[in-house]
């Protein structure tokens, strides 16, 4: 279905074009990182959405959907920004159920979510297939730390300075911005525009 075309969509439209170059055949993962309430959520569900409009298969997940219990990150220590950074999500569960099964393509069955963090507690898991030809396009805090960028195939990053104390530690150990291939200044979400970062 074709998108109501605003600034907005444009401009993901052009960002979409930079993902589809990397996209031949087979599965691709695009991942966006930011800092806290800087629009992640919102621009991988409408860039999803502008990838479907192209007639690809997309599947969306979120960092949400992997966090670890209260009672998991206990085991880590007092409660405090380091641990959240840290052991916050349970990325073992990430590569096991969801990013291994989706790079093996055909009738793998993968999982998009296995925990709701608001009720702190497991979510009946839903496996789905799709075709070998797919993006799944995922979104979270400190996606793109050094552990797991190297996972994905596009990292996108949504500029602006860490104001939440765990994303402060997260920055201050690697900046999402140095490690994406493409950094989005999201302030005006309605009018996103490219952000040329400068590492020095």
């Amino acid at each position: 279905m074709r998108l109501v075309t605003t600034p907005r969509v444009t401009f993901l439209r052009s960002i979409a074009d930079e993902v589809l170059q990397h996209h031949g055949r087979g599965r691709m993962i695009v991942a966006i990182d930011g800092p806290l309430q800087s629009g992640k959520t919102e621009l991988a569900d409408d860039l999803a959405a502008v990838l479907e409009e192209r007639d690809h298969s997309v599947f969306r997940a979120s960092m949400e959907g992997f966090h670890r219990s209260r009672e998991a990150q206990a085991a880590f220590g007092a409660d405090t920004p380091d641990r959240y950074y840290r052991y916050g999500f349970d990325e073992s569960a990430l590569r096991r159920v969801l990013v291994e099964p989706f790079r093996l393509s055909g009738s793998t069955a993968f999982v998009t979510r296995v925990w709701d963090p608001t009720r702190d507690a497991w979510v009946e898991p839903k496996w789905i297939t799709g075709p070998e030809d797919a993006i799944l396009v995922l979104d979270g805090r400190f996606v793109l730390r050094p552990r797991l960028a190297g996972l994905w195939d596009v990292r996108i990053a949504l500029d602006g300075d860490p104001v939440d104390p765990a994303d402060r530690i997260a920055y201050a150990e690697s900046d999402p911005r140095l490690e994406a291939s493409v950094v989005i200044d999201n302030s005006d979400p309605e009018h996103p525009r490219r952000r040329f970062f400068d590492s020095c």
